[in-house]
């Protein structure tokens, strides 16, 4: 027996998957220039953890 997710919540989720602490290496020079050596995850806002924090749907 299958249960369907309810489409409210998919779109939830899935804004929620996008909100994760790391971005493309690429992104940096677009953002800070080139030859400026930053971590990807500083332009990130969000930091979630899978494991540590749950979504609260």
């Amino acid at each position: 027996m299958s249960r369907r997710i309810h489409p409210s919540k998919k779109k939830r989720l899935g804004k929620l998957g996008t909100q994760t602490k790391w971005a493309p290496f690429w992104t940096v020079p677009k953002k800070y220039g080139k030859g400026k050596r930053v971590h990807p995850s500083r332009h990130t806002a969000i930091k979630r953890n899978w494991r540590r924090t749950k979504t609260k749907i």
